[in-house]
């Protein structure tokens, strides 16, 4: 009697527990699934975790477990996308193994995840049970494929499929066997009296899409991209929303780019873009690649349609239906696909369009551009991008710089000199009087703590030096500009302040030749003393004192040996002092060397700061042609004298 009694309460409970389970999925799927909303989420999420507790408040047996597999499914489902869901999921999952356990007179108290669904799938037959334990082996795989532990999911795959020659489950990394072991997955179709709030095989179609995707990403980093082609076209023809097809084409388009096939780059960014018009960073992507072809226009209408498409307020974001609680952004989240989709901010493309019409000579829009990003400034940039290694953005001196070239290129000169005022007063009181230096510093590798405190001075002394570089800069520009607007002695002082400024940093280190293994930093120092010394010498000239201006050339030539304008204004220099002899043996000397030598003089070194392109070009020696018919004259009248 007993024991009909209690079969009776067993069976009432469950049916009562299945029109719960019911009615919950019921409600989801009428209230949208994932578009109710995170409320309408959080809600169901407490609804299947009480029904579950219930359940779990009474022993495990057989004929319940199926029903409770699949309250623990349902409810899991909605822990995804949770912030907890790693723990706790991971928990849930293994006290529903344990329950099967017991419910079948065996335990795994002691066993791994791994060895507990061996032991699972191995040693329990029931029938009634092969639907759940499938279901619940597929948000296991998810779980695991988020972490990236590919290699248990081939374990688990092998035992759901009953592998042959499997039976002991090696729960190995081999990568490429991942996707055949999905598609040869056969899901258990869903019972009408056991309804799942999303059905195990749009699951698997998931697992597919994202398990192609993550080795596609995961190639994509170790440099193998072939393979990594071929992993993200496998995931572009699976099953997943607009946004993420998007990303996968975004990711093709950049593989294609690192592969040389610029092109085809192109062809998958548009893809994205035509799938989901909002993944704007196909459209940075597309940017870089036009700059990499040196379509100097496309690339910058591109930014421009960024710089718009930024401004605006975003909608809501591309997305497919149905929608899914577990979806392949919940499980693909890698460091390299959010540096592979990083959203620049406004102010970023803003910057880059200035500096693209600077290096492409459109100075109009170059200055147009740059005082919209300095207005910025004003606004708190600093709060709205991050201006670090990640961003397109350079120090904010430099970025005054470059305005200050680009307005003195536009001729607005007393404009440049105000924004290089503002660089030099900010750096005011930064700078150590001396800076002493060793040209070929470097830093350790793996710093020891004695080395990484000398790495630390290091860093501190390459901020000085950055610092200093800026401050000289300032002065050099002025200098240039003071002379265009006809100060000439204005001129003589900026250019001797910049190189007063540069007398701080003292070399020391023996053996060490002055253009030998430098710094960066400090090559950018000499060069704004070689372009200081020419501005200098120019001016002196101008004003006819051309012991002075021969002195700054030489001094020049002795910062940068055989550079073709120092040397062209000393022969100027020397000409003009009447020594005509030593003027002409230069010119010789100067006019010997091979074309291609001049070539590699400018192209010795790293390639100069953009803001002190402007200052080489007016470095150039203007009048070659004159000075060497000049020298030419005096040649042939001395041989006919002879």
């Amino acid at each position: 009697m007993r024991r009909r009694r209690g079969a009776a309460a067993e069976r009432s409970c469950l049916r009562a527990w299945s029109a719960e389970n019911r009615g919950l999925a019921e409600r989801w799927r009428e209230a949208g699934g994932a578009a109710a909303g995170a409320a309408a989420g959080r809600q169901q999420r407490g609804g299947f975790g009480e029904l579950l507790l219930r359940m779990r408040g009474l022993p495990a047996t057989l004929p319940t477990l199926p029903l409770e597999l699949t309250v623990l499914y349902n409810s899991l489902l909605f822990t995804m996308g949770a912030s907890d869901s790693a723990v706790e999921g991971q928990e849930q999952i293994r006290q529903g193994l344990l329950r099967v356990l017991e419910a079948c007179g065996a335990c795994g108290q002691d066993l791994s995840s791994e060895e507990l669904w061996q032991k699972v799938l191995q040693e329990v037959t029931v029938a009634e049970l092969q639907a759940p334990l499938h279901q619940l082996g597929a948000l296991q795989a998810a779980w695991w494929l988020s972490t990236g532990r590919l290699g248990s999911i081939i374990g688990l795959l092998r035992l759901l499929s009953n592998s042959e020659g499997l039976g002991k489950a090696h729960w190995s990394k081999v990568e490429n066997e991942l996707l055949s072991l999905l598609k040869a997955w056969r899901v258990p179709a869903e019972g009408d009296s056991l309804p799942l709030v999303q059905s195990t095989r749009d699951l698997k179609e998931i697992l597919c899409t994202s398990a192609a995707f993550l080795q596609g990403l995961q190639e994509f980093e170790a440099g193998n991209f072939p393979a990594a082609r071929s992993f993200l076209q496998e995931a572009a023809g699976g099953f997943c929303s607009k946004k993420v097809l998007a990303q996968i084409y975004t990711c093709l388009g950049c593989c294609t780019q690192r592969m040389g096939k610029p092109q085809t780059a192109l062809q998958h960014l548009k893809q994205a873009l035509q799938v989901d018009f909002q993944c704007l960073p196909a459209l940075s992507h597309v940017a870089a690649v036009y700059h990499e072809l040196g379509e100097t226009d496309a690339e910058l209408q591109a930014l421009a349609l960024l710089y718009e498409a930024l401004e605006k307020t975003p909608p809501a974001a591309a997305s497919s239906s149905p929608y899914f609680l577990v979806r392949t952004e919940l499980l693909v989240h890698t460091p390299v696909l959010a540096s592979l989709l990083r959203h620049h901010h406004p102010s970023e493309v803003k910057y880059l369009l200035a500096q693209r019409c600077l290096q492409h000579g459109r100075v109009a829009d170059a200055v147009e551009h740059y005082l919209d990003f300095l207005a910025l400034l004003q606004e708190g940039l600093q709060q709205q991008v991050a201006l670090d290694g990640s961003s397109a953005v350079p120090r904010i001196p430099e970025v005054f710089l470059e305005a200050a070239s680009a307005l003195e290129q536009a001729e607005r000169y007393q404009d440049a000199i105000s924004v290089c005022e503002e660089v030099i007063s900010r750096t005011t009181g930064l700078i150590p009087r001396v800076l002493l230096l060793e040209e070929r510093l470097e830093q350790p590798e793996c710093p020891s703590p004695q080395e990484g405190l000398a790495g630390g001075l290091l860093a501190q002394k390459k901020e000085n030096l950055s610092c200093l570089a800026w401050r000289a800069a300032g002065y050099l520009h002025q200098g240039w500009m003071w002379g265009k607007l006809g100060e000439i002695k204005e001129a003589v002082t900026q250019f001797s302040r910049c190189l007063g400024e540069l007398l701080r940093v003292q070399l020391c280190g023996p053996g060490v030749q002055p253009t030998e293994n430098l710094l960066p930093e400090v090559e950018v120092l000499q060069k704004i003393r070689l372009l200081a010394l020419i501005g200098r010498g120019t001016q002196f000239l101008e004003l006819g004192r051309h012991k002075k201006a021969l002195l700054d050339f030489q001094h020049g030539l002795q910062v940068s040996p055989g550079d073709p304008a120092a040397a062209s204004y000393l022969v100027q220099a020397l000409w003009n002092l009447d020594r005509k002899p030593e003027a002409a043996a230069q010119w010789q000397k100067l006019s010997q060397r091979p074309s291609k030598e001049d070539g590699q003089q400018e192209g010795q070194g790293r390639p100069v700061p953009l803001y002190l392109v402007s200052c080489l070009k007016q470095a150039m020696f203007p009048h070659s042609d004159d000075l060497g018919r000049s020298i030419q004259n005096y040649l042939g009248s001395t041989t006919q004298d002879r």
